[in-house]
């Protein structure tokens, strides 16, 4: 890639600077302007490659974090958190704390692209390390910021029994219980006229020929989410009161 451009080096520095990194570091800037290129911005010189080694180094970075914190702890229960800490709704809360869509370089059939915001922050979030990364070949450039965060993200996510993943934490009780999967059923809710696109979809959750919850969304991974929420809360109201 082509050396960067002294005004954008300025951006990059600001970002740096944000992050409490040395500008005197072993930052390397055509990596990290290339970690903050969309593909809609140039189509080969954008951060796809290095949002495949990002996704290899948020795992590590979250894993070891979890083992420092216990080393005797549940590889399940790791497992579990560390997936709801590295998913593109936690990165792009983390890139936006950060303030990353500012030095974010988007093509204009990407502006005003809402739909698609989430994914994008949390692509070009996992890129960023990856740049950090290969500056240094190791993680100095990086766990002095990113911990912090991940160590408030871990106790938001501890706060909620289910991990925020209901249809998980369901399938875990089940089946550590009785050896046995919980069943959806879902159907859409239509009138006549309606569009495809305003379709609305019921899930029922069941178990052992029991209706445990139900639960509407604009999708049926949606409604099964949300009958798997009203289950798995109900099962825990269920064993408060024993």
């Amino acid at each position: 890639m082509a050396d960067v451009f002294p005004p954008r080096t300025s951006q990059l520095q600001r970002l740096v600077a944000r992050l409490g990194i040395s500008e005197q570091g072993p930052v390397r800037w055509d990596l990290l302007d290339l970690a903050l290129t969309h593909p809609s911005a140039h189509p080969t010189d954008n951060y796809e490659q290095l949002e495949f080694i990002g996704d290899a180094v948020v795992r590590l970075v979250a894993s070891r974090l979890l083992w420092a914190e216990n080393h005797q702890g549940q590889v399940g229960e790791w497992s579990a958190i560390r997936a709801v800490l590295v998913s593109d709704r936690t990165l792009a809360e983390l890139a936006q704390s950060i303030g990353l869509e500012k030095f974010l370089r988007v093509g204009s059939s990407a502006v005003g692209d809402r739909k698609g915001e989430t994914s994008r922050l949390a692509d070009a979030f996992e890129a960023v390390l990856a740049a950090l990364f290969l500056s240094s070949q190791t993680l100095e450039l990086i766990l002095p910021w990113l911990e912090p965060l991940f160590v408030r993200s871990i106790a938001k996510i501890r706060s909620d029994p289910a991990y925020q993943n209901y249809k998980a934490a369901l399938q875990q009780w089940t089946q550590l219980h009785y050896q046995q999967l919980p069943e959806y059923r879902v159907q859409s809710l239509s009138s006549p006229g309606q569009s495809s696109a305003d379709l609305t979809f019921q899930a029922e959750v069941w178990f052992q020929d029991r209706c445990l919850g139900q639960g509407q969304g604009h999708s049926r991974k949606a409604a099964e989410k949300a009958a798997a929420k009203v289950a798995y809360e109900a099962i825990l109201h269920e064993q408060s009161e024993r």
